[in-house]
This record gives structure tokens, C-alpha cells and sequence, in this order.
């Protein structure tokens, strides 16, 4: 949602899953067989899983905005995007499902602890490479600072005794005052 605020796309939202259910009827699982979200569906195109999601909006819609038009700086925003999901969300998953979707008295705080720090490290990662741009993959926003920027939000949120970062607190105050992202992201509840 965050993509399409930025590229100021007209969109009908449909909630599926948790406690809207839907993800699991035959119709939904036509589109998407893992029955998650999100799906888009443009016409009679339909696409799943949020990262190929951005760059087919950013290439479609995005071009030389939210894709970066030198090659070199699209790779590395691509890059950053795959390591959201190869680096820092295996450990995060597991501090965002230990601290909000299990209740209190079934938490594991020894597994909790151990993911936190797991996921420090991702953050000093980042913060190390943001040291050299204003944003992932230059000193332009990109598609490559969407996924990070969400999970950062919440990482934010649920690790509030952190180690200074100051390069990726800079990064995310400027990613902060995007109105899409205000939307879509940091004025939604962690669920």
C-alpha cells in the first residue's frame, strides 16, 4: 500500500486474512495458492508476495521515481530488498510474532531475546550501509526503502532499548515525513 501511496495509484483495497478471513476460500486461493497477502490483481494480471509486488508497481508505474532508472542503483535497491527477507526478517518474525501475535503467558522471552539480538545486528547492517547514502540505494528513496521502512517502523517500536543507530534513525526521519508512508504504514497498528 505504501508503493501505491507513493506512486498516487487508484486502488480497491480488500482486507483478506486474520480476522477477515477470506484467504482460504477457492476464489482467493485461485490467485494466490500460499493463500497470504497481499495479491494485487490489475485487470487480468495477479502477482503475489509483497517485494515482486513493489517492483512490478515501481517498473509499471515508478519508472526513474520509485525505480531507479541507472541499473546499478536499481540492483542495489533490489538488492536491499531481497536482504529484507533473506536477513532481517527471519530474525524480526520472530521478535514481532513472540511479542504481538502471542499472548503474554505462552511467550518464549529466552527465543524473544535471542531474535532482538539477531535483529540488532540486521539493524547495525543497515545503519553501516546508510552511512554511505541518504537512502539504500543512493541518495534518492526507492523502491528498496519500502520493505525496510516497514519493518523498521515496527523494529522501532518493539525494540525501544536499542543500541544508537544513528544513520538509519536519520534515514527513517526522512522516510517519516512521507505522506504515504504516514498513511500506510506508521498510523497503522502493529497486528
Amino acid at each position: 500500500m505504501w508503493a501505491v501511496g507513493e506512486l498516487g495509484l487508484a486502488y480497491e483495497r480488500i482486507d483478506i486474512g486474520m480476522e477477515f478471513g477470506g484467504n482460504d476460500t477457492p476464489a482467493y486461493r485461485a490467485m494466490n495458492p500460499n493463500g497470504l497477502v497481499p495479491t494485487i490483481q490489475e485487470g487480468d494480471f495477479v502477482l503475489w508476495e509483497s517485494n515482486s509486488i513493489i517492483r512490478y508497481l515501481a517498473a509499471r508505474h515508478g519508472a526513474g521515481k520509485l525505480e531507479p532508472a541507472d541499473l546499478r542503483s536499481r540492483a542495489i535497491a533490489s538488492q536491499w530488498m531481497d536482504w529484507q527477507i533473506s536477513a532481517f526478517l527471519p530474525a524480526f518474525t520472530k521478535v514481532f510474532w513472540g511479542l504481538v501475535r502471542t499472548p503474554p503467558e505462552q511467550r518464549d522471552s529466552g527465543a524473544i531475546a535471542a531474535a532482538m539480538t539477531m535483529s540488532i545486528d540486521a539493524a547495525k547492517t543497515l545503519d553501516a550501509a546508510l552511512a554511505r547514502n541518504a537512502y539504500l540505494a543512493g541518495n534518492s528513496f526507492s523502491m528498496g526503502d519500502i520493505p525496510m521502512g516497514v519493518f523498521i517502523c515496527r523494529f522501532r517500536a518493539l525494540l525501544p532499548d536499542r543500541p544508537s543507530l544513528p544513520n538509519l534513525e536519520r534515514w527513517y526521519a526522512a522516510i517519516e515525513e512521507r505522506s504515504a508512508f504516514q498513511k500506510h504504514v506508521s498510523s497503522v497498528p502493529l497486528t
